[in-house]
């Protein structure tokens, strides 16, 4: 029997995210009516055989894999697993062209370029024609400190071990009452927060993201422990100490029976996403057709999303594991600069479409009902604001959630930056996020500037119309002498693509933009 390997999915790696060269994703194609995901769910459950195999798996050579290279007979190999991808093809969102371009080939460098959020075994469970023969899949390395070398020839690893001075590394000490986790970064800590930590059922998961890197602490620990944690950071000398308080006296004789991936270094898109289940506590309604969702994260858990980054929400919706990525919110603008350090509820501003199969299903759930969700993702950082004079925000719907969290932390925390400008794109007036509370503090403070752009405007509508495009940006965006501007984009893809490729036309370089991917 074709032994399968488990895969971990969906992938470690962010939708909002700016690639090496700015650009943005994938622009989504018009699909024919009766092809949505839903319908494709249906179609891959009804029993019909999407292989063409009658339920057999095999192994696949490389010579087999490029015959499959066409419209209507189309296989692609991801992470050393095959698919026959030929019934997808019309109900995929990125179009045929889009996947086409894996065809007969190792498709996994261009998934992984746009879609390595996306969980490909659930959805292409019934597409599954086998393994590839000729190649095994590399298991990720943890990064570790070298061997010393004992002779003059150099290393022959591809890339360059990491400096042994540089990897993170923890120690334990205790109480009669307390057992704390001390863990040394090496290196200065963001002060947006990089500590995840989950306790649950007597396993000690930690993660400490570093920029691009994430360092794992992972521990069956000795004896029965409280159910909840503290954790306390020294930011300026990358100290974390983490303590949680013992359910009897005495002493340990260690800390714990060490799991998968303890102690490790790795790039944190290599690390697999991990889920925790949160409690739904309430729904508020921002406008017509979006809702704040509150969520409660276990006792165990405690993790603060830095600004910029998003998390993932799970559920399993007819038999199949759908994500989709979410960036938190305050629980209102104004609630931003009052936000108590103990409140570690998650908000989430999400617009429920009427055709949207994962928005429908959170819409839903009731107060009390669980959803799983990651830790944090992505690759925004707040750092390159540190030497901004003026800072642009272009919003297009729910694209304006990354920016909520951004104005406030601007505002709070970086002085340098003189002018904040939103120019947020609505198609009608009612379809405006939060408008009072954006011309609140549009009112109250003169750093912030709030423009409003919509494509559908009633008569009365007094503001800017129309859609992106280059007079309006002209109009916009002004970039006095001795300035140093950055701006940051997020919307729909198509709208991401455009606007990028208009301010690039206007001079500005990727060191002055960042795009969130959606």
């Amino acid at each position: 029997m074709l032994n399968i390997p488990t895969q971990s999915f969906p992938a470690p790696s962010s939708q909002q995210r700016v690639s090496p060269s700015g650009q943005s994703g994938r622009s989504k194609v018009a699909l024919k009516p009766g092809h949505s995901l839903m319908d494709w769910i249906r179609f891959s459950k009804s029993g019909k055989d999407l292989t063409g195999l009658r339920g057999r798996l095999i192994e696949v050579t490389q010579e087999e894999l490029q015959k499959h290279n066409t419209r209507d007979d189309c296989w692609t190999c991801i992470r050393g697993m095959v698919y026959n991808v030929t019934p997808y093809m019309d109900y995929h969102p990125g179009g045929e062209e889009e996947l086409m371009k894996a065809a007969g080939i190792d498709g996994t460098d261009l998934f992984d370029q746009v879609h390595r959020w996306v969980n490909y075994e659930s959805m292409l469970k019934e597409c599954l024609v086998g393994r590839m023969a000729t190649k095994a899949t590399t298991a990720i390395k943890a990064i570790v400190p070298p061997p010393p070398l004992t002779g003059l020839a150099p290393p022959t690893s591809a890339a360059p071990p990491r400096d042994k001075d540089s990897t993170p590394r923890y120690d334990w000490f205790q109480t009669d009452v307390t057992v704390n986790v001390v863990i040394y970064a090496k290196r200065k800590i963001p002060s947006s927060g990089c500590t995840v930590v989950d306790l649950e059922a007597g396993v000690l998961r930690l993660e400490v993201l570093l920029g691009k890197m994430s360092y794992m602490i992972h521990l069956c620990l000795t004896e029965d422990v409280e159910g909840t944690v503290s954790v306390h950071t020294a930011f300026s000398v990358g100290k974390i100490q983490l303590s949680i308080r013992k359910q009897s006296k005495g002493k340990w004789t260690s800390l714990g029976q060490p799991l998968e991936f303890h102690n490790t270094f790795l790039r944190k898109k290599d690390r697999a996403p991990y889920y925790r289940d949160c409690v739904l506590v309430s729904k508020t309604e921002v406008n017509h057709n979006t809702h704040v969702f509150r969520l409660q994260l276990p006792r165990g858990t405690v993790m603060h999303v830095p600004v910029g980054k998003h998390v993932y929400l799970k559920a399993l919706i007819q038999d199949t594991e759908v994500v989709r990525p979410y960036t938190p919110v305050d629980q209102t603008m104004a609630a931003a600069s009052l936000r108590s350090s103990q409140d570690s509820d998650l908000y989430l501003m999400i617009k429920v479409y009427p055709d949207g199969v994962f928005t429908q299903h959170l819409n839903s759930l009731q107060p009390g009902d669980h959803v799983s969700v990651s830790g944090p993702e992505g690759t925004f950082t707040a750092r390159p604001l540190r030497d901004v004079t003026y800072l642009y925000l272009l919003a297009a719907g729910t694209g304006f959630t990354p920016m909520a969290r951004l104005i406030h932390l601007v505002l709070q925390d970086t002085d340098s930056i003189r002018n904040i400008r939103l120019l947020f794109f609505n198609r009608r007036e009612v379809d405006i996020l939060w408008r009072c509370e954006l011309d609140q503090l549009a009112a109250n403070n003169e750093r912030f500037q709030v423009d409003y752009v919509l494509s559908e405007p009633c008569e009365s509508w007094t503001g800017r119309r129309g859609r992106v495009d280059e007079s309006m940006l002209q109009d916009f965006l002004n970039r006095p002498d001795g300035s140093r501007c950055y701006v940051c984009v997020c919307g729909p893809s198509a709208f991401t693509e455009l606007t990028v490729g208009l301010l690039k036309q206007q001079g500005f370089s990727d060191e002055e933009l960042h795009a969130f991917q959606g």
